[in-house]
């Protein structure tokens, strides 16, 4: 498995002033996925100058996470269970979510820190 992009990721009911704020600390938009999920949640990623990803969702919840695209999500979700991680009890991150670019995986840790595990579903032109 290989880690591809690693970042804080945001999860809160209201985003924009979120978005906001990190617009106020040089980051901007990069790039905007709606309708992910049971929930729909709509996910802006941001990009500052130096090359630094922080994540903004509209969720249901306040959470801070950790994202981390990977090039294998099975293998991913493999390894950080046999290191103790779980799936949340929350239905809507119990599962695998797969959107036609994406498939998402949301992990627990034993001591409850929470890594969003991401992989890019490449199609073949």
């Amino acid at each position: 498995m290989k880690i591809t992009t690693f970042n804080p990721l945001i999860a809160t009911k209201d985003p924009e002033p979120t978005i906001q704020l990190f617009e106020a600390l040089g980051f901007e938009r990069h790039h905007e996925k709606e309708g992910i999920g049971e929930n729909s949640v709509t996910d802006v990623r941001m990009k500052n100058a130096d090359g630094f990803y922080v994540d903004v969702t509209q969720g249901d919840g306040e959470w801070t996470m950790i994202r981390m695209n990977v090039d294998n999500i099975e293998e991913a979700v493999e390894l950080l269970t046999a290191h103790g991680f779980r799936r949340p009890m929350h239905k809507a991150a119990s599962e695998t979510i797969d959107t036609e670019s994406s498939k998402i995986a949301v992990m627990v840790s034993p001591s409850g820190f929470i890594i969003s595990v991401s992989e890019h579903i490449k199609k073949n032109a």
